[in-house]
């Protein structure tokens, strides 16, 4: 058997030079060169003190200047960015989970859409109280689907999934103001409250911006989460490949990037039918790969093992290859630069949601009910371009890594019943993992989740962390491009074991699991908490006491803001290796990194620099281990 490689940051690199190259040939444009041309970025951005939320302004804080026209101070100023910034991730997020709803209420028998887990259905009626007896699933389905896009807008009371967590941790969130609402609540009232004249106290807009992360986390993307595993089958663990080299130079290739499976999911279903593969035979190619970038790319992945060819600043690269017939797109994380650079190539741009129109893009506007037609028509436009691309700019990188994907709550549960004695201890539980932990063979676990940033070495910081963190037996759960970087330098494969501390190396022998477990996409950070409130509840502890932390070490959009706010929100300390823009503000930073604890019992701490962010997230789990006295 061969010995194990992972794949270098420096292998990466000069991959993606080798495709800039061809780029230049066609005066083709690249986030390397836009980032070299807006650095350095505005410096009163960067520390959240320019304010332009009315017209008098705008405002920027400097010691000659103190306070903006209305009299607000830098505090105030950063305070109310920082939770404009949260509002914005958490629509996006529960406006993802209000789409799959929508696709679960259109759900039925032979339709495009199914239910693939009726028993998840079942289960959660059941935790929401809803009658099951004697029902037909679609019935049930559609119930359920209303019931959920309720919780977008219901008049009074909290988000249903806040009782998943430990005993009284629901009603002390309550007590302090931070549960969630309903979902459109928050987000509307934390606009409310950064409006001119509203709030200007850090931390009433600190308060709510862990609010509004909350109902993005036990809410929004909670009913992503576990809708979409109903709709689409519930992720078990998985076989795939990650990098460039999937992509096939011989076959059309059609990349699905963006975040809703709903499209994604049906592209895959008529690019795997016998009519389309043979379609694709008839204009000279040998048949169809559909390969992945960013979320969408995690969501297929792990129910179907499609290929992941790349993370968020690897979106170019696809293109670049010149052997892309298709990138067909929904909703976020999305370059607007798509447009111009494939009319650079043979590539068509299809953007497919009235929420992300973007200019040189194909509109083939997506939804439940025409889904069919819809990705029918997609597939069949890719193979009729395959005639067109130019065999000169084809050139496809050959770095692949093997990868097991597929973790869900649900996974990890049945991979832990597979070591436990049946005979002895109760199955179902994450009581195994517990003992790992209280022995000390696994010191604790990191959720590595997040983008990439041009402010950092793409990937590096992910890599790097999560290599030293295996090596100190410390398993990782990831998601998101996180979980894309370790995927394509091969952490996800069964064999980087070999780089893991002895206990975790032990524990993934006798589990059979790589040392990272890919847990899926940004909205399946909700599956961390999900596995956070069981081990609480399991060990009769609070989620805060556990020895957990996440972490987001290249993290770039509004949601990494919303995510960041709902652990800390959860009672998981979070550490952050890009600024979020509130270094201007001496009180917020206080807030964030420390004064949360009284609510939650867990903060922030932002760090840029990688080697002091890894130390510092061993040291809080070696903290939390000797509080527990183990």
């Amino acid at each position: 058997m061969s010995e194990f490689k992972l794949t270098t940051v420096e292998e990466f690199e000069a991959a993606t030079a080798r495709l800039l190259e061809t780029g230049a040939k066609v005066g083709a444009d690249a986030w390397q060169i836009r980032a070299k041309n807006q650095t350095p970025h505005c410096k009163f951005g960067e520390q959240g003190i320019c304010c332009r939320i009315c017209a008098m302004g705008p405002c920027r804080i400097t010691p000659k200047a103190p306070r903006g026209v209305c009299g607000c101070d830098a505090h105030g100023i950063v305070g109310r960015n920082f939770l404009k910034f949260t509002a914005g991730g958490a629509a996006t997020h529960s406006d993802h989970g209000r789409e799959i709803c929508h696709t679960l209420y259109c759900a039925k028998e032979g339709g495009n859409y199914q239910v693939k887990d009726p028993e998840k259905l079942l289960r959660i009626a059941k935790e929401w109280g809803v009658e099951t007896e004697g029902k037909d699933i679609y019935d049930l389905a559609h119930e359920m689907a209303e019931i959920g896009l309720m919780e977008y807008g219901k008049p009074f009371g909290y988000q249903r999934f806040l009782d998943r967590m430990p005993e009284g941790q629901k009603e002390k969130l309550i007590e302090n103001e931070i549960a969630p609402r309903a979902i459109d609540r928050e987000v509307a009232s934390s606009l409310h409250m950064s409006h001119m004249g509203c709030s200007s106290l850090p931390e009433a807009l600190v308060k709510q911006s862990l609010r509004c992360g909350m109902a993005d986390g036990w809410g929004g993307s909670m009913m992503g989460t576990e809708f979409s595993d109903v709709l689409f089958g519930t992720p078990k663990p998985i076989d795939t490949e990650a990098n460039l080299g999937v992509m096939v130079e011989e076959n059309v290739n059609i990349v699905v990037h963006g975040h809703d499976p709903s499209l994604s999911e049906m592209i895959c279903e008529y690019a795997d039918s016998k009519e389309m593969i043979d379609y694709a035979k008839s204009v000279g190619a040998k048949g169809i790969t559909v390969s992945g970038v960013c979320c969408t790319s995690n969501e297929v992945a792990m129910r179907r093992g499609v290929p992941m060819a790349g993370n968020f600043l690897q979106q170019e690269n696809v293109v670049l290859t010149g052997a892309c017939e298709a990138i067909v797109v929904d909703v976020q994380c999305i370059f607007p630069a798509l447009g111009p650079l494939s009319k650079c190539f043979h590539t068509k741009f299809v953007t497919t949601s009235p929420i992300a129109q973007m200019p040189d893009s194909e509109f083939i506007r997506f939804n439940a009910e025409t889904a069919g037609e819809n990705a029918k028509a997609i597939v069949k436009m890719a193979i009729d371009n395959f005639k067109n691309r130019k065999p000169e700019l084809v050139h496809i990188p050959q770095l692949k890594q093997k990868a097991t994907v597929g973790y869900s709550v649900e996974a990890i549960v049945k991979v832990l019943d597979g070591v436990t004695n049946s005979q002895v201890d109760v199955t179902g539980t994450t009581k195994p993992l517990l003992e790992c932990i209280t022995s000390g063979v696994i010191r604790g676990a990191v959720a590595m989740v997040g983008c990439n940033n041009p402010k950092i070495r793409p990937d590096y910081a992910h890599i790097e962390l999560m290599k030293k963190c295996i090596a100190n037996d410390i398993v990782i759960i990831a998601s998101g491009c996180s979980a894309q970087a370790a995927a394509k330098a091969g952490l996800m494969d069964k064999s980087a074991r070999d780089l893991c501390g002895a206990g975790l190396k032990r524990v993934c022998e006798l589990a059979d699991i790589p040392p990272v477990l890919h847990m899926g996409s940004c909205v399946d950070i909700s599956r961390m908490m999900i596995l956070a409130a069981e081990l609480a509840k399991d060990s009769g502890l609070q989620i805060n006491q556990l020895p957990v932390v996440g972490c987001a070490p290249e993290w770039m959009s509004e949601k990494a803001v919303s995510i960041g706010n709902y652990v800390v929100g959860t009672g998981i300390d979070t550490f952050l290796g890009v600024d979020p823009y509130v270094s201007g503000s001496s009180e917020m930073c206080e807030l964030l990194t420390e004064g949360t604890r009284k609510w939650t019992g867990a903060a922030y701490t932002v760090e840029t620099d990688i080697e002091k962010l890894v130390d510092l997230m061993i040291e809080r789990i070696e903290e939390k281990r000797t509080a527990l006295g183990i």
